[in-house]
């Protein structure tokens, strides 16, 4: 019922365990074509999951808490992450890998993950300025990114405009009741990810008061799709972060 356990499971090379999946997966793309889709995210197709007969049911977060009860009322065996912080991204996929008795592969991907997280780090470390950044997970009401988003921005080289509420690990108390606020923050760079829907750097720029802000003055307004940066398994580890280093590393030469 979740995007992350599915490409995991393709990375682990146990796709053939997978007997349904998540409607929001698109990793890997042949996911689609080759399994059956029979959750949304708060929402699940009961009665077709139970005709697969799964030894066992992965699910994402307090939001899937009411499919997971009535799944195990059912009698089936249901695991639920809840994992919020880069590291406890490494240890949901270290548990899932264990699970389907492949610990010893899992911890060599994992491995090359950290180290590539590392080498960032290092790259980010080097930087004689590190731009301020307001990543905006949605746009109404605006809501400020996940702690996981906030910490691989921090590998990334960016600082985050709004680290407090990264804290929050449910959106709606990352909501920015006042949109002046990022104004005042006055990011270098703004990176949405809308959940969902396109990202529209134009309605961005178009917002009262934020032609004052740095990264709208500037130019400095990136996507980086959802899929690739909320989901909280291997994608935010590699392309999202990636990606979060190259807009970071392109604003640092820009203003050298």
């Amino acid at each position: 019922m979740t995007e992350e356990t599915t490409e995991w499971l393709y990375l682990l090379g146990e796709d053939a365990r997978i007997v349904g999946i998540s409607g929001y997966t698109v990793r890997p793309p042949r996911a689609r074509q080759e399994k059956p889709r029979v959750s949304a995210f708060t929402s699940a197709k009961i009665d077709r999951i139970l005709e697969l007969e799964p030894d066992c049911v992965f699910g994402f977060s307090d939001l899937q808490a009411d499919i997971a009860a009535e799944l195990v009322r059912r009698g089936v065996q249901v695991t639920i992450f809840n994992q919020r912080s880069v590291e406890q991204v490494f240890s949901m996929l270290y548990q899932v890998a264990a699970m389907v008795g492949r610990a010893e592969r899992g911890l060599e991907l994992l491995q090359g993950m950290r180290e590539r997280l590392e080498a960032i780090r290092t790259a980010a470390a080097a930087l004689p300025r590190r731009p301020r950044v307001f990543f905006e997970e949605w746009d109404d009401p605006l809501i400020s990114g996940i702690r996981w988003v906030s910490e691989l921005l921090d590998i990334a080289g960016g600082d985050d405009c709004f680290p407090e509420l990264a804290a929050q690990p449910l959106g709606k108390d990352r909501i920015l009741a006042d949109p002046g606020e990022v104004v005042r923050r006055n990011p270098d760079i703004v990176i949405g990810s809308w959940c969902g829907k396109k990202f529209r750097p134009e309605r961005v720029a178009a917002r009262p008061g934020w032609e004052q802000v740095a990264a709208v003055r500037d130019g400095q307004l990136f996507e980086i799709k959802s899929a690739d940066i909320l989901q909280p398994g291997p994608a935010a580890l590699t392309d999202g972060v990636e990606q979060l280093h190259r807009i970071v590393m392109d604003w640092s030469r820009a203003h050298a």
